[in-house]
């Protein structure tokens, strides 16, 4: 398809662009000039980390003043330009690593250049995209309005359902990368030696339905012996494949890394003879005592592919929010990534069985792949990233994780819940608050309950915000009923003396 002329926006973006340049103002204004221009925007791959930690701020701020109304800002110009801007920033850099000129189209002309696209005309988050590559045949698009919308104001119950199929990703640095040319993409997304090292050093011993060791990344034939598929579980870990989350991820899934071969689970079909499954008898579990306060349901379906009713809910719900919940992560988000889409892949195929956790076995290729994608949590956790940890601390909390005793395993996922809590990760307070009411891995304490889930609800968590609200009502309510029976008991108190006073005069006279 050819380049096609200048259109509206191509010349808006580029004013845009050089009246912030010049430190003009953008007709209509634009809002957070200044923290804007803090950033740096050098139009590097880094400076779009720097901005999304700016959405998250201007997140979180708006949801503590009390404007975090998505429909209300949409109408204020300055906002919707702040977003335009963003936008067109991030069209580009993408446009700049792939070495061309960012063209943009609005509605109208992808409606007309792209009549397979469903759009919606009153989604402001569709009314405009760009195109950063050419290669004669297809030109790439890029939504890059859907990131910034999903950073402001995504939670459970507002989900963004991508143009281009798939699921909105979590931020513009994580949007673009995903985007870039594939030798880039080598240079960006790659696991580093330091995972590399991590996955070669570490043996994994588990329980006895899943016992057997994954050989020593690093020395290919070691525990060449251990069981008669390993030779088949390396052989399908090595071989790199694509898989796709949206249209054009598959340009990240192009790096050829140890940790990007964990893409080949990814694409298992769900079949009984891929996935070997069997019916053990029953054990009996642990059951997770009913959280004190019960908020609603939200009626809108969760956008995450996991709904697993095997798994406590507790669980399921934390899924949801590493889904639907944009939490900054400063490194390790390419291992969480990867380790992801094979861990998903078990977690869906889980929900699709009529029975508990316990009793679905996987055959050894399977078991291995997925404990090489839990050492990549792992490395990823280490680095420092929240996601990571709270993926792996269920794991381990459900007994399915790195480490081989059980009593150990819930001490270490507390901890990495407890770490990822620590560093204000809104989504692990919430589940901390819940794991103290419902004495899950910790014993019961309700004041550490509440303590954590008014933490999670000043850091943006809108399910924790409502009930924090709601809990606040009550004691309201209880210190109104409280006051109005101390004030009827002194009423009463005070009728009675006047009763004994009138007796006792009646008695003198």
């Amino acid at each position: 398809m050819s380049a096609s002329p200048l259109t509206p926006l191509d010349y808006i973006a580029e004013g845009y662009w050089q009246d912030f340049l010049a430190g003009r103002s953008i007709a209509g204004g634009i809002a957070y000039e200044t923290e804007l221009r803090a950033c740096t925007l050098d139009e590097s791959l880094e400076s779009l980390q720097r901005v999304d930690t700016l959405l998250s701020q201007v997140r979180r701020d708006m949801i503590k003043s009390g404007m975090w109304d998505e429909m209300t800002l949409l109408v204020d110009e300055r906002y919707r330009n702040f977003m335009v801007f963003l936008a067109f920033y991030a069209g580009r850099v993408l446009a700049q690593q792939w070495q061309n000129k960012p063209h943009w189209y609005g509605q109208f002309e992808l409606r007309k250049r792209y009549p397979e696209l469903t759009l919606i005309t009153d989604d402001f988050y569709q009314h405009m995209a760009v195109g950063y590559d050419n290669d004669g045949v297809k030109e790439r698009l890029f939504f890059a309005l859907e990131p910034i919308g999903l950073r402001l104001f995504g939670h459970i119950d507002r989900q963004f359902d991508a143009v281009q199929g798939g699921q909105v990703e979590s931020g513009l640095y994580q949007a673009v990368s995903l985007r870039l040319p594939t030798i880039l993409s080598n240079d960006v997304h790659s696991l580093s030696e330091l995972t590399s090292n991590k996955v070669a050093i570490n043996k994994i011993t588990t329980h006895k339905a899943t016992t057997h060791q994954v050989a020593d990344s690093g020395n290919p034939s070691a525990d060449s012996n251990t069981h008669v598929g390993t030779s088949q579980s390396n052989e399908l870990l090595e071989k790199p494949q694509e898989v796709s989350i949206g249209t054009e991820h598959n340009l990240a899934n192009a790096v050829v890394t140890d940790g990007e071969s964990l893409a080949a689970l990814s694409a298992m079909p769900d079949t009984v003879t891929e996935l070997q499954t069997s019916v053990v008898p029953p054990e009996s579990e642990n059951p997770i005592k009913p959280e004190l306060t019960k908020v609603k349901k939200p009626t809108a379906k969760p956008a995450s592919p996991v709904k697993n009713t095997s798994t406590p809910e507790m669980f399921t719900q934390l899924l949801v929010e590493l889904d639907e919940i944009t939490v900054p992560q400063p490194t390790g988000d390419v291992q969480y990534q990867q380790a992801r889409k094979v861990l998903d892949q078990f977690e869906q195929h889980i929900a699709k069985q009529n029975k508990s956790r316990r009793q679905v076995i996987f055959s050894d290729d399977h078991i291995a792949a997925k404990n090489k994608a839990l050492l990549l949590l792992q490395a990823a956790a280490e680095d420092g990233n929240t996601a990571a940890m709270l993926r792996l601390a269920m794991y381990e909390l459900l007994g399915e994780g790195l480490t081989a005793d059980s009593d150990n395993q819930k001490k270490s996922g507390v901890d990495w819940v407890n770490q990822a809590a620590s560093k204000n990760d809104s989504r692990a307070q919430r589940l901390l608050s819940k794991m103290y009411y419902q004495g899950v891995g910790v014993s019961q304490d309700i004041d550490s309950g509440k303590y954590w889930l008014e933490q999670a609800a000043d850091n943006g968590h809108a399910e924790a915000a409502n009930l924090v609200k709601q809990w606040q009502q009550a004691d309201m309510l209880l210190t109104t009923q409280k006051q109005e029976q101390h004030s009827t008991k002194r009423y009463q108190l005070l009728i009675g003396a006047i009763i004994a006073v009138a007796l006792l005069i009646i008695v003198i006279i």
